[in-house]
Order: C-alpha cells, then structure tokens, then sequence
C-alpha cells in the first residue's frame, strides 16, 4: 500500500463520514436525509450541511495522490539540503531536485539547464518582466502586454512605469484573444520584452502562441508568457512556440503549493537582473534554498501530465459540454464569456443575465466555484478581465467560473446544474428586471430616476 495511503487514517478524526476516493461531490439530493449529510459546518458565519463540491480548479487543484506518495520520503527520511555537497543526505536531495528538473522541462520541451525553481508563478513573473527590462534598460525602455494579464504581470509592468519605463497594454477581442496586427504594430525598436499569458485564468482562452512567438522572433523581441494555467493542460513547445521566458505554477496541476518554475532560454541566451539576493543558488537567478520535497512533487505531477494530459482534456472536455448544456436547458439568458473555440475546456466562465453575481455565489454555499481570479476575488469591483472583453458591468457582475478538473465527477457535474439552476430560478424570480425583460420592454430604453 501507498505511504500516503497508510499515513491517511492518521489525519482522520474517529467516528468522520467516510470519504470517497479523488472526489469532492456533495451527495445527490435523494439521499439528502443521510446521517452523513445532516452533520453541519459553520465557516465564516456560513452554515453548510457539508463540504461542498470543488469546482474552481483555476485557484488550485487538489494534489494527485501519486505526486503525495513522491513527496512524502523527502519529508520523513531523505530530508538532507540539496545545497549540501558532503554527505549522502545532500547528495540524494540533489539528485531528486535534477530529476525533477528534467521531467518539467521535458513536458515543455526544454533543456532542464533551462529550467529555474522558484516559490511560484507569481514570482516567476516579477523575475521574468522586471528582471529582463532591469538588465537590459540601457537599450530597452518598453513593454508589451495585453489587458487581461494576471494581476502580477500587470502589477510589475505599474512598477517599471514607475522606474521610467514605458509600457503598452493591448486590448483584446470581444473573445479574448490578441489582436496579432496590433501587438506587431505595438513593438517598437526599444521594446525588451512582450508578455502574453497562454491561458486565462478567468475566462480559459488559450492565445496564439506560435503566432506571437514568430512575430517576437522576426523583431527580435523576447516572448514571456505566464503558463500557469496552460502546464500540463495544453501542449507546449517552448522552441516551436518561440517562448523566451515562461512561469510555470506547481499547485494548478495536481502538485504542491509553494513551487514553480521559470524557463529562461539558453540560445539566443536572454538575461535577467535576479529580484533577491542570497546564496546564488539556482545558477544565481533565484536564491534561496530549494524545497526538495515540493520540487519533487512538482516534477512527478509534470510527470503524470505528460502521460494523461491527453486523457484529461477528452474527459474534460467532455463534463464542459454537459454542465453547458445541463444549464443552457432550464435556464435562458446564459452567456459564455470568451472564445469556445480556442479555450481550454476546464475552464467555464458563464454570466447570467438579471442575476446579482454575489447573491448567486452566496446561494451556491454547497459548490465551490468563483466570480473570477483568487489573487483578486476579495475586490467588489466587477472583473477587470470582463471588461476588457467589452462586457457590460452589470453583466460582468453576474460571472461565475466552473473549474473541471482530473478528478471532477459527471455526479458533482450533474449537483453544479442542479444548485446553479435552482438559484438562478430563484433569484430572477425576485428581479423586476427579469419579469420586465420577459415582457418585452427595452430596459436600456429606460430612463430611471434617482430618489
């Protein structure tokens, strides 16, 4: 039996509702009258009969239980610093570290000599964005970047501007996607850097990477692109792709928190000025010293994704298809936020019109799901990434993301359906907005007075 398997019992209290292995589904409501489910949790002042079902796998996934099972002897008896070169402790821990190493960069096609640990994507992009434009800022003044970025690209672009470079932020489609004839026309001789995000993480919609990669190529400009949501998701191919940098997340495919990884092209060689000083560890691009058991889990869910990505996206692909539809046939005036075409299918953003978004989270208490990205869902300010697209306040306001996942359910698919349907019912049938809308009348024609 797996290690992580026996230490299980361990952190069960006695007497718990037994689990059901790699799922989070709440239980269907026939058996609503269970013992199991008539047991409450109170969290925040919210009352739940239970632990709701998980669907916002774009904040994080839950660990695979294989990536656990590596991880687990390098907390309890391989524990040695992989930075210590006398004794077998250290040399194990090295040796692990490599190994991982080798298996991130060969899911994206890299040299592992390529491959730079860190604590995260999000630091991985201050590395990336500031660190390029600092070493390079006697010659490169000017950034590229679209919108719709994470909050943290967005957030160091604001920084450089402060140290006086110049920054260009595109605006995307109605769908999502770059303009490629805009962000071509967008570089200029002093542009050090062009930053793209590969997949969304509000909306899903994965960009045209070769295509912008073969622009930044011909102008000879470096292509960053924040892959935290694309790793182990899509294919990558950092040469066929022209990708110069790329920040890579641990806990967005079934791996660790804590961990990440920045790819930095060795040929054409691009340098970056290192954001934190230390023991020079990481070839003096990132010190500090490096979290064996993280960066082995890391690399042994690169691992599995190498191996069943293919899978995950048939079967995922599948449950976006019948959430979709489950919803789109009991309730009317649901609209897909960004591209369908050209989207990662775990990834479901839906607005529904004449619906308050707060109110329909709050009512959805028995499913996990968000109103946008973590990093800025405590803002009670609609999604800046929503309105990049065009999309109306009041219909932004009414966003929801469904996040499916490898170990989501057709039975915690089918719950998702049931609850949103029933408080979308509920909700409009509340709003005079709604009934005014059934009835016909143009509510943008409307003048309404302020009292």
């Amino acid at each position: 039996m797996a290690l992580s398997r026996r230490l299980l019992p361990l952190f069960l209290r006695p007497g718990a509702p037994a689990v059901r292995a790699l799922s989070t589904a709440a239980a269907p409501a026939a058996a609503a009258t269970s013992d199991e489910e008539e047991e409450s949790i109170t969290v925040k002042g919210v009352r739940i009969s239970g632990r709701p079902l998980y669907m916002d796998m774009q904040a994080t996934t839950p660990v695979d239980p294989r990536v656990l099972d590596a991880m687990l002897p390098f907390y309890l008896s391989r524990y040695g610093n992989p930075h210590s070169r006398t004794h077998l402790y250290g040399w194990e821990s090295d040796a692990a570290v490599e190994a991982a190493r080798a298996s991130v960069a060969s899911l994206v096609g890299a040299d592992p000599r390529e491959i730079f640990f860190t604590s995260g994507a999000t630091e991985c992009n201050n590395i990336a964005v500031k660190g390029v434009m600092r070493f390079y800022r006697d010659r490169r003044r000017h950034v590229v970047t679209t919108q719709t970025e994470h909050k943290c690209v967005l957030d160091s672009c604001r920084y450089l501007q402060q140290e006086g470079f110049e920054v260009t932020y595109l605006p995307v489609r109605k769908n999502g996607l770059v303009d490629l004839a805009q962000l071509e026309d967008a570089i200029r001789p002093d542009t050090g850097l062009v930053s793209v995000m590969a997949v969304n993480n509000e909306i899903g919609v994965v960009q045209p990477l070769e295509d912008i990669g073969r622009i930044c190529k011909e102008k000879g400009v470096p292509f960053h692109t924040d892959a935290a949501q694309a790793l182990g998701k899509i294919p990558i191919d950092v040469n066929r792709m022209g990708i110069g940098l790329m920040s890579l997340s641990g806990h967005k495919i079934y791996g660790p928190k804590g961990v990440g990884a920045l790819y930095l092209r060795r040929r054409p060689r691009i340098r970056v000025e290192p954001q934190m000083s230390g023991g020079g560890q990481e070839r003096g691009i990132r010190s500090g010293t490096v979290p064996t058991p993280l960066v082995v889990g890391f690399g042994a869910a690169c691992e599995i994704a190498a191996q069943e990505m293919d899978y995950d996206h048939r079967r995922v692909s599948a449950l976006q298809q019948r959430l979709l539809d489950g919803i789109r046939a009991q309730v009317d005036e649901v609209v897909i936020n960004g591209s369908m075409k050209h989207r990662y299918p775990g990834n479901l953003n839906l607005s529904f019109a004449y619906v308050e978004g707060e109110s329909l989270l709050m009512g959805l208490k028995e499913v996990a799901v968000s109103s946008g990205s973590a990093c800025t869902s405590a803002s009670l300010e609609p999604s800046y990434v929503l309105r990049a697209l065009g999309v109306e306040e009041d219909m932004a306001h009414t966003s929801i993301r469904f996040g499916i996942g490898r170990f989501t359910t057709e039975e915690e698919v089918d719950r998702a359906i049931e609850l949103t349907v029933r408080q979308v019912k509920k909700l409009r049938d509340m709003s005079p907005l709604y009934e005014m809308a059934k009835a016909g009348i143009d509510l943008k024609s409307i003048e309404w007075s302020q009292h």
